[in-house]
């Protein structure tokens, strides 16, 4: 009998780590998956290694060029700001033309601009280059979420995401660690064509490799088995689970704001029309100020963190990278693991997982981060960064799910567009303001004390810089706490709509 009862459990351990571990990994191991994932997070990772660079190379930048801190955030700023202004129109191309060739056409236009930024013989000339990157990298935040939307089902899309944002952290870890390492050894200039070959590259494997989705979900990848888009039969056993959140509000009632329900192609309302809807939704204007405000700090520390950990602990400027990047692995678990988790929860009927869980990460950032910068050892200061990292990492995937959640699919690119718009509007202040302030309170030292060493004089007043400002994350946790009330009915408003509109032709040209 206890033969019969240890065979049974065996079965059960086996028919769950089918359905826990090989049947995922399946699923993402199949080529058509794997493909398109790795190459949506590339795209993602080759804007984060460009913004990371500049600040791993912030050092050989200042001595080689006679600047400050302010000026090297200006390098950000200036591409940051540009795409603040680019990323607008074009969200309305990707809404309306064929997203491949966009990228395509974007990733080569910006490594052209990235090798000539190394031939920059002055500031000038090389703010001059980032001004030109900013315009092109506008076009990869609206393309991404487009075609992740129409690639995956919402169940499954905060798993996605941690997928594809691991990629643009990978990317931002390569800036850091290459790039520094490649000025180290030969110069600022090398860094800047090494990551222009990287992109060639990448833009003939997009153009060659990365599918074109139809429009509105019709050709998503099956989620937990092998095979191709034009094999989808919809058999698939976990079908029902792409409207979960659909019927958890059928299940509760939630009405939709009938005012707001698209009744026309809302891939014909014009560039206006659109801005206006889009910020009419309660929830989507409460994500969008969250995240620029978590972006904000992100790009400050991103800027400046490997010249704030050089100076705090006296550290040469490779070794401060490199404990850097190992610190910033955190955020690779982070969002991981926040995407999985919000999936999961939703699939047990807790619809505002998504909000709340992005929320509870940004006060959790807080909370490592705040006793870190009080200290100045680094044996306490490296676990709480590495928390702190790993809370950050995890504000985004579930962030940029719940986009979507809340958005008819003809207006996904438009409302990234408008997102990421004001998002580098905060990234583009974020470095000057980082500067601005660590040059406030330089003149008194900071927890570094009085010094002339070049690497230290660099990192004086960062501290104050990364505390007073601290205050960004902790209201963007509030806010998409609060958001909460008000996500479910504007999910059933796009739900909606979703069904209010005929479905019509892929007119993507």
């Amino acid at each position: 009998m206890s033969s019969q009862g240890s065979s049974a459990s065996t079965q059960h351990v086996k028919q769950l780590f089918r359905e826990r571990v090989t049947q995922p990994l399946a699923a993402l191991m199949s080529q058509e998956r794997m493909q398109v994932i790795v190459l949506l997070a590339c795209v993602l990772a080759l804007d984060g290694a460009d913004k990371s660079t500049v600040g791993a190379v912030a050092t050989q930048l200042e001595a080689a060029l006679n600047i400050g801190n302010t000026a090297v955030g200006l390098l950000v700023t200036a591409s940051t700001g540009i795409g603040a202004i680019a990323t607008l129109p074009m969200g309305l191309l990707v809404d309306r033309f064929n997203r491949k060739r966009l990228l395509t056409a974007a990733i080569v236009i910006w490594s052209l601009a990235m090798i000539v930024s190394g031939f920059s013989g002055s500031y000038l000339m090389l703010l001059f280059t980032r001004l030109a990157l900013g315009a092109i990298v506008a076009t990869a935040a609206p393309a991404v979420a487009s075609m992740t939307g129409d690639f995956f089902p919402s169940f499954e899309r905060g798993r996605i995401w941690g997928y594809l944002l691991a990629g643009e952290l990978v990317g931002t870890a390569f800036g850091f660690v290459v790039s520094g390492a490649i000025a180290g050894l030969v110069s600022w200039r090398g860094a800047f064509w090494f990551l222009g070959l990287i992109g060639f590259v990448l833009a003939v494997v997009v153009w060659r490799r990365l599918p074109e989705p139809a429009r509105g979900g019709h050709a998503r990848l099956p989620p937990y088995r092998m095979g191709s888009l034009s094999q989808h039969t919809g058999e698939d056993p976990q079908e029902d689970q792409k409207e979960q959140i659909e019927k958890e509000i059928e299940a509760e009632s939630i009405p939709a704001h009938k005012h707001k329900i698209l009744r026309r192609n809302p891939a014909r309302l014009s560039f206006w029309q659109s801005v206006v809807y889009v910020l009419s939704i309660r929830t989507n204007v409460l994500l969008i100020i969250a995240s620029a405000l978590g972006y904000f700090y992100f790009t400050g520390v991103r800027t400046f963190g490997v010249v704030f950990m050089a100076g705090r602990f006296s550290l040469p400027t490779a070794t401060a990278s490199l404990i850097t990047v190992g610190l910033g692995l955190g955020s690779i678990i982070g969002v991981f693991l926040t995407g999985w988790l919000a999936d999961r929860l939703i699939a047990r009927g807790q619809i505002t997982a998504r909000v709340v869980i992005a929320g509870l990460a940004f006060l959790l950032l807080v909370v490592f981060f705040l006793p870190a910068l009080l200290t100045t050892s680094l044996l306490i200061t490296a676990p709480l960064f590495f928390l702190a990292a790993l809370a950050l990492g995890g504000t985004n995937p579930p962030l940029d799910a719940a986009r979507l959640d809340i958005m008819h699919s003809r207006l996904w690119g438009r409302a990234e567009s408008i997102r990421t718009s004001l998002r580098y509007v905060f990234e583009a202040i974020a470095p000057l303001a980082f500067g601005y302030i660590s040059g406030l309170f330089g003149a008194s030292g900071g927890a570094y004390g009085p010094t002339k060493s070049h690497i230290q004089q660099g990192a004086i007043g960062l501290d104050y810089a990364f505390l007073i400002l601290l205050v960004m994350p902790l209201v963007a946790g509030i806010i998409l706490i609060a958001t909460r009330h008000s996500y479910p009915r504007d999910t059933a408003t796009a739900l909606a709509s979703e069904h209010a509109t005929p479905d019509s032709e892929d007119d993507s040209y």
